[in-house]
Formats: structure tokens, sequence, C-alpha cells
């Protein structure tokens, strides 16, 4: 079993702020692969289904980014689960807009997300890194996590949104680079 975390702000004025893109991704994954409907648990909204054999539990937890911690260790503490079970889609202003990566460990960049979930549940998890790029200046950074997605943008954060749940199975299987190669192949169409 695994937990696959999306980060974000619950709330319909959160919706479209690239700093809900992980959210997006969660939602995108569900839709694509039939999960259940929603349902209030560990702090936040789960979803069950199964992608390639593997049972996945998505979590969009309801704490706000800040606090995105607590909800993730209440759910791996329910299945007992250790970190290397979590996946956590966030966005991320070092990497271009709609570029992915993914990666195992590391530190939190500034995240508060990411910080969160080091300090509940350490940091040797997976990391699927959803490219935001960045504004230019440091003080910009706040603004523009937390402002919405431009017109011009949502096409390809669509493209970027259904390449990553067509290409979960990879994931789930611990392909990690071949998820990658496929996510890129379908960005490219």
């Amino acid at each position: 079993m695994q937990i696959w975390a999306g980060l974000g702000n619950p709330g319909a004025q959160y919706a479209m702020h690239r700093h809900n893109v992980g959210f997006m991704a969660v939602d995108a994954i569900a839709e694509i692969h039939g999960f259940s409907t929603p349902k209030k648990q560990f702090l936040g909204l789960t979803q069950e289904g199964r992608i390639g054999g593997e049972k996945i539990i998505l979590l969009k937890p309801a704490t706000f980014m800040n606090e995105s911690g607590r909800s993730i260790r209440a759910a791996v503490d329910f299945y007992k689960l250790d970190e290397s079970a979590v996946t956590v889609f966030h966005d991320e202003l070092d990497l271009a807009p709609f570029k992915v990566k993914v990666k195992t460990g590391g530190g939190a960049a500034g995240h508060n997300g990411l910080r969160s979930t080091d300090s509940h549940i350490g940091n040797e998890y997976r990391r699927v890194r959803l490219g935001i790029g960045h504004p230019g200046h440091k003080d910009r950074v706040h603004g523009y996590v937390l402002g919405n997605y431009a017109k011009e943008e949502i096409e390809d954060l669509s493209v970027l949104l259904g390449a990553v749940a067509a290409e979960a199975e990879w994931l789930a299987r611990g392909d990690d680079a071949r998820f990658l190669s496929e996510v890129a192949l379908r960005m490219q169409r």
C-alpha cells in the first residue's frame, strides 16, 4: 500500500493557485483511475483505488499547507507504514513551469508543506516536484505561489496534469525514470 499526498490549501478560493498544483495532481489521478469518492479522514480528504495492481490512498491534507505533515503522519500511523511508502506531489519554484522531477529525500528548500512533512515523518519519502517557475525575485515569491495560474497557462497545466495521471502506473511500480520519460513524451505532443 502507498500513500500519495497532494499538497495544497483547502477551499475554493485557493483551487487554482500555483501552490495547489499538488492537490490538482491527485485529483487528476483519482479521476483518470476511477478512485472512490472522497471521504474525510486523517485531517484531510482521502480516496482509495488501485493503479497497476498497487493499492493507493490519495490524500489531500485539509490542515493548510504549513501543517500538511500532521495529516500525512495520521495516515502513515493508521496504516502502519513508514515514510518510504509516501509520495508527495508539490509545487516547485526551482523548476521551470510544467516540468516534472522525482526524487527521494532532500531538503524542504523553503517549502512549508515539505518542512511540515519532514518534521512529522522524516525526509526519506518520494517527491513529485511539479514546476511552477520562479517570479524572479524572492520578494515576489509569496504573491506568486498564492496567485492563480494565468489564463494562457491553463492548457499547459491541463496537459501536465493529464500526463502525470496517465503515467501514474510507473510511479506505483516504483519506476520513477520511466514515469519521467513517459510524462516528457506526453508533454511534447
